[in-house]
């Protein structure tokens, strides 16, 4: 089973986001979409979800997105978005309730408090949503998200997480719970499909990585497939290197070692 994107074209006024772009994410497994800011992956994901209008074709586990009904399409996958905001005074419980509304487990209430645990915000329930700090507020959107699609395999078919950046405003070790979380989800049958801005957690958790740069889709594979010097410097505008963790053998990206292409050495 899988989730299919064919031909893929998106555009905001003029301006094309998205050139004919294929994709492919497989059931169990972690596929990481990966690249510079404004390379297009968010909006990628954004298609996949039926976000944006686009041309092309949409699958899920062979079905056509474009013949699905809303409710059908809510208990396959559930979206993670960048950012969420609320108009009003929510408590944290209320929100990640909004999980059961969307998906079909409208009468399993216990879910909403094991998925805050899931996410180590046990006891948060009570609490009110924008008084949370930011790392807090995008758990509780995770959690939200997880009710939502809670088994990963429902009636022999798998279901999707689709996440935009979900680690992006946590601390290291809370992304290591997230990325641990999400990882379980693909080894017990369902799909994940991440938009990743750390290159590193992209290495340690992904199975599979798919590189976009200019709308297009430059490279997909193993991450060590990937996540190369020429790849990563081509796709980034800068000269990367990639090295090797000799204990485990797994690929890392050095940061430190990165310099604008064209720049001298002084």
């Amino acid at each position: 089973m899988s989730f299919r994107a064919h031909d893929i074209g998106v555009s905001l006024g003029r301006r094309a986001i998205l050139h004919g772009v294929d994709f492919t994410a497989e059931a169990g497994r972690l596929t990481a979409i990966v690249g510079p800011n404004g390379s297009g992956k968010s909006t990628l994901l954004r298609a996949l979800c039926g976000e944006v209008p686009f041309s092309g074709r949409v699958t899920i586990n062979g079905h056509d997105t474009a013949h699905l009904k809303a409710w059908e399409l809510a208990a396959m996958r559930a979206v993670l978005p960048q950012s969420a905001t609320l108009a009003f005074s929510f408590t944290v419980i209320e929100v990640v309730r909004l999980g059961l509304s969307a998906g079909i487990s409208a009468g399993r209430d216990h879910l909403p408090l094991r998925a805050l645990d899931a996410v180590g915000l046990s006891g948060y329930g009570g609490r009110l949503y924008h008084e949370l700090s930011g790392g807090e507020q995008q758990r509780v959107q995770l959690a939200r998200v997880l009710t939502q699609v809670w088994d990963p395999v429902e009636g022999g078919e798998p279901r999707w997480l689709l996440l935009d950046e979900p680690v992006s405003s946590l601390d290291i070790g809370h992304q290591l719970v997230v990325m641990e979380l999400v990882r379980g989800y693909a080894e017990r049958g369902g799909g994940v499909i991440a938009v990743m801005h750390d290159l590193n957690l992209t290495a340690m958790f992904a199975d599979a990585v798919t590189m976009v740069h200019g709308g297009r889709i430059i490279a997909n594979g193993a991450p060590a497939a990937v996540l190369t010097d020429t790849t990563l410097s081509h796709a980034y505008g800068c000269n990367l290197r990639v090295n090797h963790q000799p204990p485990s053998g797994g690929t890392w990206v050095l940061p430190h070692a990165a310099t604008l292409q064209g720049a001298q050495s002084s």
